[in-house]
């Protein structure tokens, strides 16, 4: 159905668009909010999103990336400009709490997805993004570099070293 509210799109059906972006909305919403830890900054972030596609859409171009794959591109460009803008996230708080989305998806009941979750915010984002894009979303390397608009051998690098960064973080502490 995704292809046919596509064709209606771009032939002008505003029916279709709010489709379309309808069954995305919670597709995107679960992405951003593993980027941001911020269920307040990910909702004005997925409107924001939204509301880019809509204006954008004479670009989208079905030939190069899924309509998610695209939409996820939108979103991760606003959210680092965002971060251009504001410097940096301040993680604390409420603010610091994973929404209920996102806590739906943990597995088994200790400790250990607070623990990763706790990993992934050292990550700068232009390391986390690539990790989560490939190691959650299952996005190719080259998919990730469109996605991102950098080099396969950054996205590489990205990802090499923030698995590491990350294995470090949460392998046990012996001993102490």
């Amino acid at each position: 159905m995704g292809e046919e509210w596509i064709q209606e799109a771009k032939n002008g059906s505003q029916e279709a668009m709010a489709q379309l972006l309808y069954s995305n909305y919670e597709f995107l919403y679960k992405f951003l909010i593993k980027l941001t830890f911020n269920a307040s900054l990910t909702e004005d972030l997925v409107q924001e999103a939204m509301v880019r596609a809509i204006e954008k859409f004479y670009l989208y171009d079905a030939a190069k990336s899924k309509f998610s794959t695209w939409l996820i591109t939108i979103a991760q460009n606003l959210y680092l400009d965002h971060l251009r803008k504001n410097k940096r996230i301040q993680f604390h708080g409420e603010e610091d709490q994973i929404c209920e989305v996102q806590a739906e998806e943990t597995i088994g009941t200790d400790d250990s997805w607070q623990r990763v979750v706790d990993a992934l915010k050292t990550l700068p984002e232009t390391i986390r993004i690539p990790i989560v894009l490939k190691h959650y979303y299952g996005y190719s390397l080259e998919e990730i570099a469109d996605i991102m608009s950098i080099p396969l051998g950054t996205v590489k690098s990205r990802i090499h070293n923030g698995l590491k960064t990350l294995r470090k973080e949460l392998e046990p502490h012996e001993g102490k």
